[in-house]
């Protein structure tokens, strides 16, 4: 049993909070994904989890064991850094034996346990060399190795992908994801790339300000965000944001006017002005009875796709369109309000 459970956890320094009441639930064997932007304090919940931060109030169990005062070698659990941490002068198989070697255990098992777990990564024939002989992927895959085998509860990765160049990360997501089916322990991913976040993990959790802002699948989270927060956050390019007015159970588009049949007035009931959140990919519907022309800016070209990118009033918004569509001075948008999501203008927080 690997659960991991944080109650009211708190982390303070000079009386300031930098984790402000964390709750969270992680299941055994799940794969979690803590993400935010720099300074949200996704890490320092993970150093703590691993006991490397000292909590400052409140909980924290793994399994059924309160480790609020248990030194990290004693939690059961394996940290994969983001600067990889290798010893330069050590081999592949010494880097991935130390942590076994400083547990004293029998020489047959730690060989035995280094081989497997080269198998697994595809290090068995890079065994014999120095890490400055490796690329940074290999390297990433020889501090995955030395996790492996301590066999822990919980595998802990601060931004482990974070010093690769873009083809690495995709195929170390891969791998990573490969790794967690085949042990079948809790793994905890720490993380600001969304792309990550989206594709690797079971549920995500999205922080801000030392606060969790939503807990969930990614597809719950990407269609059904919590907050204003949460929308901006996940998905790319980020989603659009068109202040509106609500006048006489009336929809309106401020600047220019654009006035939309609304079947939600009972759940926006009292609000003069309201935010309505659209995702670039649903900017052209074509379904869609709204209509409205904007003048184009500037156009992105990203292979099979294309972003473009315009005003609606004073927000500058963007549409995501094959690169079979014509892009031209004027764009007509068509918009569905079954797309729409509506957020409080003030606190940020969904309406409806």
């Amino acid at each position: 049993m690997s659960e991991v459970r944080l109650e009211n956890v708190i982390k303070a320094y000079d009386k300031k909070r930098v984790i402000d009441g964390v709750d969270l639930t992680i299941k055994d064997k799940e794969f979690i994904v803590l993400v935010g932007s720099s300074g949200c304090g996704k890490s320092t919940i993970l150093r703590m989890i691993a006991g490397l931060e000292e909590i400052s109030g409140g909980n924290i169990y793994i399994g059924d064991k309160k480790v609020n005062n248990v030194h990290p070698k004693d939690r059961d659990i394996a940290f994969v850094f983001q600067s990889y941490a290798l010893y330069p002068h050590m081999t592949v198989y010494e880097n991935i034996a130390f942590g076994l070697k400083m547990r004293k255990v029998d020489k047959d098992i730690i060989d035995q346990k280094v081989k497997e777990a080269a198998e697994i990564l595809n290090l068995t024939e890079y065994l014999d060399r120095k890490p400055k002989q490796l690329s940074g992927g290999q390297r990433q895959r020889v501090a995955l190795g030395r996790a492996i085998v301590r066999n822990p509860k919980v595998f802990l990765m601060d931004e482990p992908l974070s010093n690769l160049d873009a083809k690495l990360r995709v195929q170390m997501r891969a791998e990573i994801k490969k790794l967690h089916e085949k042990l079948q322990t809790t793994f905890i991913y720490v993380t600001h790339d969304q792309t990550e976040a989206l594709t690797m993990g079971d549920r995500i959790v999205i922080l801000d300000k030392g606060k969790i802002q939503q807990v969930d699948t990614p597809l719950n989270v990407y269609n059904n965000p919590k907050n204003k927060f949460v929308a901006g956050f996940i998905g790319s390019p980020q989603i659009n944001f068109i202040d509106c007015k609500l006048i006489n159970d009336t929809l309106v588009m401020v600047e220019p006017v654009v006035e939309l049949s609304s079947q939600i007035a009972d759940k926006l009931s009292g609000k003069s002005e309201v935010t309505v959140g659209i995702r670039p990919e649903f900017m052209i519907n074509p379904s869609g009875h709204i209509k409205l022309k904007v003048k184009t800016e500037m156009t992105e070209l990203l292979g099979s796709e294309q972003i473009v990118y315009f005003y609606i009033g004073n927000n500058r918004c963007c549409a995501k369109l094959s690169t079979d569509f014509l892009i031209e001075n004027e764009l007509e948008l068509s918009l569905d309000e079954s797309n729409f999501l509506y957020f409080d203008k003030d606190t940020g927080e969904r309406l409806a």
